[in-house]
């Protein structure tokens, strides 16, 4: 299983992994021949995280197709992944009514309320969930997931306590709770969870990623640069930890021209090869193709981070520093005006929340303000 699991910063991520397994028949009669089609060619877009395109076969198949629970399962799905969980909570509450009250339906269902902001409802949902698999590691991942998209770090912590209530021993789930813990503002507490996640599942991507961010949260690039090295020569490949390396690399104040410059390209680009849309590896690539002013490649990767992660607002400070560099003042307004928007909600949260917020780390909600100044 790869350590991005409940590390990554989308929604739907890696959904294809929790495809529907049914094979009920929705009525006696003759099967629709050309909504069968439709599920079929959908279902097969969901699987390769094709959502967006998925979606119209699969509005075309339910309600038609023989088995519609998996025409409604996988559009719900579709919808979350592609920022449209609002859309998908009726649906799946509908399928909960209908019958379909099963671990998978609840846990689409709490990644959607997540989504949608009622994060109470998704603390619900996943409970109901978690009774019907409690050791299903993949149902707290998941939702773990959409909290970190959606920066909601304390019901996230939620989340992962709820699964390690169940799987003490899980690696994956002592890593997010880490993660969680470093982006509150309690990196003590966390630097424990990322040892024991190295010492559950020593020499595995896990122990790798994990080192390396307590490296990132503590402020110490170079360590950081060090550890997701060794990971990556001695074959582990994850994509976060390709992104860590070339986040890492960046923040070393590297420039083009130099040998690590092409070393945190080659990571970066391996990095959103693999997962196309995970918003880290995007937005660094983004970044580093700003420094080395290719402005075209630098704007679409930096729109595709906006697109999977439209709260990070490092995204439009170097989003308005393309625009303005190639000759769009216009677009470089329009990003500084989200941007001036994200800052205002985040001083308001900082205000409302007790305790300071972690102020070094680029993923957190400081550190992203502290990012948020035109390069």
């Amino acid at each position: 299983m790869s350590v991005s699991l409940g590390s990554s910063a989308q929604v739907g991520e890696n959904r294809q992994l929790q495809m529907p397994q049914t094979s009920k028949v929705r009525s006696a009669g003759e099967p629709d021949s050309q909504a069968e089609e439709e599920l079929q060619k959908g279902t097969s877009l969901t699987r390769t995280g094709s959502f967006a395109e998925a979606i119209p076969h699969l509005l075309a198949a339910r309600g038609r197709a023989s088995n519609d629970y998996a025409a409604s399962f996988n559009l719900s799905l579709c919808l979350v992944a592609t920022g449209q969980p609002r859309q998908a909570i009726p649906i799946l509450t509908a399928l909960r009514a209908a019958g379909h009250d099963n671990a998978d339906v609840n846990n689409l269902l709490a990644q959607a309320y997540v989504g949608d902001g009622q994060n109470q409802k998704a603390l619900v949902a996943l409970k109901e969930a978690s009774k019907l698999a409690p050791e299903n590691e993949k149902l707290y991942l998941f939702v773990a997931d959409a909290c970190m998209a959606k920066q909601e770090y304390a019901v996230g912590l939620q989340v992962v306590d709820l699964g390690l209530n169940h799987l003490p021993s899980s690696a994956h789930l002592h890593y997010q709770r880490g993660m969680f813990l470093a982006l509150l503002d309690e990196l003590e507490a966390g630097k424990k969870d990322f040892d024991q996640a190295r010492g559950l599942a020593p020499e595995t991507d896990i122990a790798v990623v994990s080192t390396a961010q307590k490296a990132m949260f503590e402020g110490d690039v170079l360590e950081a640069v060090r550890a997701a090295r060794e990971g990556v020569k001695k074959g582990h490949h994850d994509y976060v930890l390709l992104a860590v390396l070339g986040e890492a690399l960046l923040r070393s104040g590297i420039a083009p021209g130099q040998p690590e410059f092409t070393e945190a390209q080659e990571a970066l680009e391996k990095s959103v090869s693999e997962r196309p849309n995970y918003a880290g590896s995007q937005l660094a690539l983004g970044k580093l193709m700003l420094l080395d002013n290719r402005l075209g490649e630098a704007i679409a990767h930096l729109e595709t981070a906006r697109q999977f992660n439209p709260n990070n607002a490092s995204v439009y400070s170097n989003l308005a520093a393309a625009y303005r560099r190639r000759g769009d003042l216009q677009q470089a307004q329009n990003m500084l005006a989200v941007l001036e928007k994200l800052n205002q909600a985040e001083a308001e949260k900082i205000r409302s929340a007790p305790g300071d917020r972690k102020a070094d780390y680029p993923g957190s909600e400081k550190g992203q303000s502290e990012a948020a100044k035109l390069p």
